[in-house]
């Protein structure tokens, strides 16, 4: 069990301070402990993640911890790939691997972390390395280069300084993967043009199965040399091999294991190389690359102007650490999902074949499972409504391309993986549709939306919708589907009911209390049952383990995953002080007698309260929707405490695409969307003094905290605009109308506010 870190907002009473939020990001922030971000180039939204790999020949346990290539405490670079999943805890990509060789001798393996000048690979030191939002520079200590990079919408533009009077070389590695093993490239080409332009392709058969990805890398300075080699264990090692018939390149090669060197001689100017992807074909990877003219300064200029534009939608006044952690959540909260449709709008869908977006950027990246529960609610008050818009547009094109007609689970590039469980657009959709974002056809997304709920084969859907619960000895994981499908089906019947589709909405009402069929009353804990009705035994709530009865998480977690209907899971549970009892004990849990080391993302641990995976993240506002706010606001203190710090193990668990760093966004502000879809946020408590929203429909709305500081940790009064807010809750039409949200804070908490049922935040049973 991790150990709690020092309180760090508890510099709460340093002095705040307020600015632009671009030098206030640090990118080092998760690259250490469970985090799994990367510190390299990107920009918002990017299709290019620019970024080094320390380490990518890896076995199951070293592949999850090198999960985004890079891991701070790694004392070599392997070289700088251009694809990476921010915080994910699972992995693939690390496409086209470049590393910069000097001298007279070019290694063409990595070789040995432990035996340095084994290999191209090179050591480097941390007080070299610079990171900052589009921007990544350090100095390769064996390589004796200066390496720079920085990136565009589908561009990476890398900049190399070599030694005066030193040969210059690029190994160009498309071997290397993350997530590497055997067999995993399928296939590989590369192709040189007369012009010097360098184009080639991969097929992966890694996370999403049949992966393509092609690449137009062009260089600032000619090429004096180069040596095409296919390293496949099946054929004899061969080199350069000769275009083919009807060719125009000068050179070229396939195979499963290529590896390139590129010689420049001896330069007199630092080296750019400017690398375009795509995954349509060789055509699209050169058009792109035509589509960012300019050259490092320019790109790198570009992508800093993006950022401060994007980071600009909050201002931010608090100490310096808690700025540099809210500011670094939000520019990874601003990741993904990224583009992956080409400049001219076609894209490769989940059926492999190439499409045309019409009037929208096709975007990817989908880590749904995690991401419905605050990232995508955040996108909707920071990102531009063209943002959210193509999202949903993207959602619904994915849907009308999936060979079996549903919608995106845990997708990337186009391509899915399967990856977790529920049909967890279908809250990201009707959320975004509800707070009035347009620009996508409302009949095609319920379509896809109802499509998706009704797909029989998939997680057990044909059972759950003849019983009214998945049943675990047909389907593992089986007491989180159900909870998880019956919130999904509630966001159904919420849009349905808004369009006027009274019949979609009641089929779906009802299916949004299917939770109660996996509620066992004499424990009190969501259970997995049998066929035959039964609850599962023998029964552990403590108990984690892939693929049985629950999905990352045990009964502790999930069984309050009941965000539409609150008041009736605790009903469930006999009371309000029962439920409130209950939470209590999860987080004062003993654990010193469990050992969850198998169980790779469970960390981030308060009692069997888990920060560091999703399902616990709305858990401490419940206390809200049990009438002790009170309750909320000290466990809040208690998480944000222990669970972000800015500095590279700075994040508790895997930051999957946004999530972790949305939820401190929200909770910094005082509040958060414990249920999507209800058009409402639970307030918690700030951990700013202040802080203005720029909202997309161009008002403000700032969140002023009177007295913050670590003796006054609750809240003694509420205001809205200027009266009194008696209620534990703030709509989102009241945040879009702009205003202040202000908070008195005290040493001792307030026990008299926010405490009657219609003073709590949504549920269904109480009102709709």
């Amino acid at each position: 069990m991790r150990r709690p870190w020092p309180a760090i907002a508890f510099a709460l009473a340093a002095p705040a301070i307020a600015g632009g939020g671009y030098d206030a990001v640090d990118p080092f922030i998760g690259t250490g402990g469970e985090g799994h971000t990367f510190p390299g180039a990107v920009a918002p939204f990017g299709m290019v993640q620019l970024s080094p790999d320390t380490d990518t020949a890896c076995v199951i346990r070293a592949c999850y911890a090198h999960a985004a290539g890079y891991r701070y405490d790694d004392p070599t670079i392997q070289g700088f790939s251009h694809t990476h999943f921010s915080g994910a805890g699972h992995s693939d990509l690390g496409d086209f691997l470049v590393m910069p060789v000097s001298g007279v001798t070019v290694p063409l393996e990595p070789g040995d972390p432990a035996r340095p000048g084994s290999g191209y690979r090179s050591r480097f030191s941390h007080a070299d390395e610079v990171a900052k939002p589009g921007y990544y520079a350090v100095t390769l200590a064996d390589a004796r280069v200066r390496a720079e990079m920085t990136a565009g919408s589908r561009v990476g533009v890398h900049r190399y300084t070599f030694g005066a009077g030193t040969p210059a070389h690029l190994v160009l590695d498309l071997r290397s993967a993350l997530y590497n093993y055997p067999g995993k490239i399928l296939w590989s080409s590369l192709r040189l043009r007369p012009d010097g332009l360098l184009t080639g392709i991969r097929e992966t058969r890694g996370w999403a199965p049949g992966r393509k990805l092609w690449f137009a890398m062009r260089f600032s300075a000619p090429l004096t040399g180069h040596r095409f080699v296919s390293t496949e264990r099946d054929v004899p090692y061969k080199g350069f091999q000769g275009p083919g018939r009807g060719s125009d390149a000068l050179a070229e090669l396939q195979g499963r294991a290529l590896v390139a060197q590129l010689d420049f001689g001896v330069l007199a100017a630092p080296l750019e190389v400017k690398v375009a992807l795509s995954s349509v074909d060789e055509a699209g990877a050169v058009a792109n690359l035509a589509g960012e003219p300019g050259d490092f300064d320019a790109i790198h200029a570009q992508a800093k102007a993006a950022w401060e534009q994007a980071l600009a939608p909050l201002d931010i006044a608090a100490p310096a650490p808690m700025r540099t952690n809210l500011y670094t959540a939000l520019y990874h909260a601003l990741i993904a999902p990224s583009v992956a449709g080409d400049a001219d709008g076609r894209y490769r869908g989940p059926d492999d074949q190439v499409h045309q977006a019409d009037g929208f950027t096709f975007r990817s990246t989908f880590s749904l499972w995690d991401t419905f529960r605050a990232e995508h609610p955040l996108l909707t008050l920071v990102a531009p409504r063209e943002a959210n818009r193509d999202i949903v547009r993207s959602l619904i094109a994915s849907q009308q391309a999936s060979p079996f007609g549903i919608l995106p689970v845990w997708q990337f590039q186009g391509r899915e993986t399967w990856t977790m469980i529920g049909y967890h657009a279908v809250p990201v959709i009707a959320d975004a549709y509800l707070k009035g974002v347009t620009g996508f056809d409302a009949k095609a997304a319920l379509d896809a939306m109802v499509a998706s709920a009704r797909y029989a084969p998939y997680g057990g859907l044909g059972e759950y919708m003849a019983r009214g619960y998945v049943p675990i000895d047909k389907e593992p994981e089986a007491a989180s589907k159900t909870v998880e499908y019956a919130y999904d089906d509630w966001t159904i019947a919420r849009m349905a009911r808004a369009m006027g589709r009274a019949d979609i909405a009641a089929e779906f009402d009802k299916r949004a209390g299917y939770w109660r069929n996996s509620f066992d009353p004499k424990t009190g804990f969501v259970r997995a049952r049998l066929s035959s009705g039964a609850f599962r035994t023998p029964f552990d709530p403590t108990a984690i383990n892939y693929g049985s009865d629950y999905t990352e998480g045990n009964a502790w977690q999930y069984s309050w995953f009941v965000p539409q209907d609150q008041a009736a899971l605790f009903k469930a549970m006999g009371g309000d002080k029962a439920a409130v009892a209950k939470l209590d004990a999860m987080f004062d849990y003993d654990n010193s007698k469990i050992d969850y080391s198998h169980a790779e993302d469970i960390a981030g641990l308060i009692g069997q309260y888990i920060h560091g995976n999703e399902p616990s993240h709305h858990v401490a506002y419940l206390y809200d929707h049990a009438g002790a706010p009170w309750r909320t606001q000290a466990r809040l203190t208690q998480i944000v405490g222990s669970q972000y710090k800015p500095t590279p193990d700075g994040l508790a668990g895997n930051d999957d695409l946004g999530q972790m760093s949305a939820w401190l966004v929200f909770t910094a502000l005082g509040f958060y969307p414990v249920t999507p879809g209800s058009l409402e946020y639970a307030i918690g408590r700030p951990f700013v003094e202040k802080a203005t929203l720029a909202l997309p429909n161009g008002k403000s709305f700032r969140v002023i905290a009177e007295g913050l500081g670590d003796a006054h940790p609750y809240v003694g009064a509420v205001t809205l605009n200027g009266r009194p807010l008696p209620r534990s809750y703030i709509t989102h039409a009241e945040i879009m109308a702009g205003g202040e949200l202000r908070f008195v804070m005290q040493s001792a908490p307030n026990k008299k506010w926010a405490t009657r049922m219609s003073e709590r935040p949504f549920s269904q049973s109480v009102r709709r």
